[in-house]
């Protein structure tokens, strides 16, 4: 696997992939890699598709209040894991050879970007907008893939994508999960053993939660509430949702049920489909 960490070199080194014909496809990360992450890049080798890896940890994505300067970065374990996996190229750039002096440029995705998270905090998926599209800029992949854990996320830039005229496919991947149903996160390293053991009620909510929306029973997002505070965790929402607009649900289309909530100081994401 080839390492490179200037854009003239990610340039030559793309250029390079490219050269017998073959797809390119991105899998943009932040690091701390884990099992999730390696489902993307299975997802484009089974493609057959040349794999270009980022990681960079965007400050633009992360507020006045979390966890930049605690983001885990385990570089040499990430290289060992997508060395593993038939990653073809890493693209690791710095923060000034991505933002570098006087950048003044930011990708806002209106609508699908609003509520939800784009609510809960305030300027993220202008930071995750923007980054992406600078990535697609510097790859200029054939396809790129993200988890479907962050719903939201795929959602933005599905939207960024068909706006903008980016010319490119982007394919969702399906949410990893433990062994006890627990969505693979990198932020899952920052809870107790007494929060793990607790943080498994986020997803049993969930299903539950669907369960009782696709069976039209009242009630279930009271339920649901109750449930998680029962775990010990402090929501910041729970909603049903068109799984395209991430508006209201329309009745005959594909939904979702997506959830946000905190245990301890850790902030746990995770979503499921519900039929229509």
């Amino acid at each position: 696997m080839q390492i490179v960490h200037h854009l003239p070199d990610l340039r030559r080194a793309v250029a390079s992939l490219r050269g017998d014909g073959a797809r390119v496809a991105l899998v943009p990360t932040m690091g701390a890699l884990h099992a999730g992450h390696m489902a993307l890049v299975d997802a484009a080798r089974a493609m057959g598709a040349k794999i270009v890896a980022s990681i960079f940890v965007n400050p633009k994505q992360f507020g006045p209040n979390e966890d930049l300067s605690r983001y885990p970065r385990p570089a040499e374990a990430d290289k060992a894991l997508l060395i593993a996996h038939g990653c073809d190229l890493l693209w690791m750039p710095g923060v000034d050879d991505m933002y570098p002096a006087g950048f003044a440029t930011n990708v806002s995705v209106s609508g699908v970007s609003d509520g939800l998270d784009g609510a809960a905090r305030p300027g993220h998926f202008d930071g995750v907008a923007t980054v992406v599209t600078k990535l697609f800029n510097q790859v200029r992949p054939d396809s790129a893939f993200f988890g479907e854990k962050d719903f939201q996320q795929l959602a933005v830039i599905r939207r960024m994508v068909a706006d903008l005229d980016l010319g490119l496919e982007i394919v969702g991947v399906p949410t990893v999960r433990e062994a006890d149903g627990l969505a693979l996160s990198s932020r899952n390293i920052y809870l107790s053993p007494d929060e793990r053991a607790r943080a498994v009620a986020l997803p049993r909510t969930l299903a539950e939660a669907k369960r009782a929306i696709e069976a039209g029973e009242p009630g279930w997002h009271a339920a649901a509430m109750a449930s998680l505070i029962q775990a010990g965790f402090v929501a910041d929402y729970i909603s049903l949702v068109d799984a395209a607009t991430l508006g209201d649900s329309v009745p005959g289309q594909p939904r979702r049920l997506l959830a946000a909530a905190r245990i301890g100081t850790t902030r746990l994401i995770d979503n499921l489909d519900i039929a229509p």
